[in-house]
């Protein structure tokens, strides 16, 4: 995950995908142009076998304004969005899927199936959203979380926010992944709640409440990414201006520093919601076809450790 000179993201990411298998992907109410392009470009690519799940009238009339082929794509035909939520998580319970993806309905609707208590996707972690990021002046991947779900998290949320993220980069290749846990300043203060939450999910991770991935912070955002910052202000730290992953205090931090990189850096960008049984490809309806492709390959690769995690507990 580590920037190499001549050679974007987006095509290392799509390279790394082309040994795997396609994942069965319940894709729900893609009644828009852009949304089942994204699906169908995605299987192209090899990324996903995309199962569309909505009004087949609505869906066959989007493909014929976009010249679209819907000839070998399995429809499952249900009368509006909330029922297509509804039937693409229970294909997921039913392990026709191993992949959720949004169509062209609202967040809400699909993440209100999700965790419906009896029928939903939910486990015993919190539900959270990364974007992984590829931004032109950083020289790696970073995964910025939570900027699209939780609020306010508390500190036992933020640690399942962090190891989701975790999680997702030791799936995407990193063997210990560096979190950089972000306030406004970098010195731990009981006036920035945010400092303590910060200083309490290190010391939880050096207890193996959080595994798998080095934390520090508070950290300063131009701490966690620039060596040269952290070492003018005498922070002697592995994980600043390395950071893999940018936990934010808060979703509205997250959302502001997410779309600064995408409109100021010119940052690519691809979502999931983790924490679910499966990987959710939760992307916007204003996200183009790229961005939607780049999901489904993240998707793709944490699907397939998903798969040898579970073989290996077998």
């Amino acid at each position: 995950m580590t920037r190499e000179s001549g050679t974007g993201k987006y095509e290392l990411l799509l390279a790394r995908c082309r040994s795997l298998a396609p994942v069965p992907t319940a894709v729900a109410h893609p009644c828009e142009e852009t949304a089942l392009a994204g699906a169908l470009e995605a299987a192209a690519h090899g990324l996903i076998t995309p199962i569309l799940v909505g009004p087949a009238a609505r869906i066959q009339a989007a493909a014929l304004k976009a010249g679209l082929d819907l000839l070998r794509t399995r429809i499952v035909d249900v009368p509006h969005s909330h029922a297509a939520a509804a039937r693409a998580v229970e294909l997921v319970r039913r392990g026709e899927a191993e992949l959720l993806m949004k169509g062209s309905l609202h967040s809400d609707e699909l993440l209100s199936a999700v965790v419906a208590k009896e029928t939903g996707l939910r486990t015993e972690r919190r539900i959270s959203h990364v974007f992984i990021m590829d931004v032109p002046t950083y020289h790696k991947v970073l995964i910025v979380t939570d900027a699209a779900i939780n609020i306010a998290p508390g500190l036992e949320e933020k640690a399942d926010i962090c190891q989701n993220a975790i999680d997702l980069a030791t799936s995407l290749g990193l063997d210990t992944p560096k979190v950089a846990i972000l306030a406004g300043v970098e010195t731990v203060t009981t006036k920035m709640p945010a400092t303590i939450d910060a200083a309490a999910l290190c010391k939880m991770s050096e207890r193996g409440q959080i595994r798998g991935g080095m934390l520090d912070g508070p950290l300063a955002f131009d701490n966690a990414i620039s060596r040269d910052a952290a070492r003018i202000k005498g922070i002697l730290s592995t994980v600043a201006g390395d950071a893999d992953i940018l936990l934010v205090p808060d979703l509205e931090a997250g959302n502001i520093l997410a779309k600064q990189l995408s409109f100021l850096a010119n940052a690519d960008s691809a979502g999931l919601v983790l924490g679910a049984r499966v990987p959710i490809i939760l992307t916007s309806r204003a996200d183009s076809v790229r961005s939607r492709i780049a999901s489904c390959a993240v998707a793709m690769l944490a699907a397939h450790a998903r798969r040898q995690a579970l073989q290996a507990a077998v």
